[in-house]
């Protein structure tokens, strides 16, 4: 991290006194400053009474050590006004923020924020999603089956304003995904994958043109899956291996549904949307929306 600093002087006068006034802040850069890139300012000043942080895309702050993400690259002029009496003194300095060097997702819920990666080895489903998601399809619609220790699942656009006596899950944009089925991506916690119709009537395993999954999962035991290696017919790569050990997933899932993504921020937020109350049906009591955005 690379410390900044820039500076401001001025001189008011209070009570009949000469008091100078200083403002700076100081910028802790991150290492990666391709986005998401969360950066830490602080205040450094002496007689300011009051601040106000404008952080260059639309947000502000009051905090004297304040954290930002930036979830878009460009140029961002962060502003800190500080004031001292009937005196305003302003310090800027501009921040430019690089794109991804990975196709990046922000998909912001009710409980928290988190960041997923779409594959580059599954381009049918990835190039779906992001034209969705740049259509605003996502947005404002349910996690509308959730069941702890496996998943959570949204995308149907009729759970837009759904009430809760509405059945969910059958809704999609009219149209299928080919399946891109690979033994390199697996059902490791974190895991996005396109949900899908069972049955004889899908026996090419299409995906849904809209609904995902995130799993959550359980503890796998090494043990397992090489159980699962063998009746799958696979050798999972070591990564994933390490992936199923440390966090869990659902490997029964593996090789039946396409898993296209991975959440590499805000596991978390899996885990409080996943022991939310729900009803008969797995659809939660209180509704957990959902915004989906492209990181560019």
């Amino acid at each position: 991290m690379k410390k900044i600093i820039f500076i401001l002087l001025g001189t008011v006068f209070i009570l009949s006194s000469c008091s100078k006034t200083t403002l700076s802040f100081l910028v802790d850069e991150p290492e990666q400053t391709n986005v998401p890139a969360n950066y830490s300012f602080e205040i450094d000043e002496t007689n300011c009474e009051s601040f106000e942080w404008d952080f260059g895309d639309g947000t502000t702050s009051q905090d004297s050590t304040p954290n930002h993400t930036y979830y878009l690259s460009g140029n961002y002029m962060v502003t800190l006004k500080g004031r001292s009496g009937k005196k305003l003194k302003e310090v800027k300095k501009e921040i430019f923020v690089k794109a991804p060097e990975k196709c990046l997702i922000k998909i912001e819920t009710t409980y928290g924020i988190m960041i997923a990666e779409l594959y580059d080895i599954t381009p049918k489903h990835r190039d779906n999603f992001i034209k969705l998601a740049e259509e605003g399809f996502y947005d404002d619609l349910l996690f509308h089956r959730v069941i702890k220790g496996f998943m959570i699942q949204g995308g149907d656009p009729d759970s837009r304003g759904a009430d809760q006596t509405v059945r969910l899950g059958s809704g999609g944009p009219g149209y299928q995904v080919d399946a891109e089925i690979t033994d390199k991506l697996a059902h490791t916690k974190g895991a996005l994958a396109a949900a899908r119709t069972g049955g004889p009537s899908n026996p090419l395993k299409k995906s849904s043109g809209s609904q995902f999954y995130i799993v959550q999962g359980k503890e796998v035991q090494e043990e397992s899956l090489m159980q699962y290696e063998a009746r799958l017919g696979i050798n999972y790569p070591e990564e994933v291996k390490d992936m199923y050990v440390k966090e869990g997933g659902v490997p029964f899932l593996d090789q039946d549904y396409t898993v296209f993504g991975q959440v590499i921020e805000g596991l978390e937020v899996i885990d409080a949307i996943a022991a939310v109350k729900t009803l008969p049906g797995d659809r939660p009591s209180d509704n957990v929306s959902m915004k989906i955005t492209v990181i560019k």
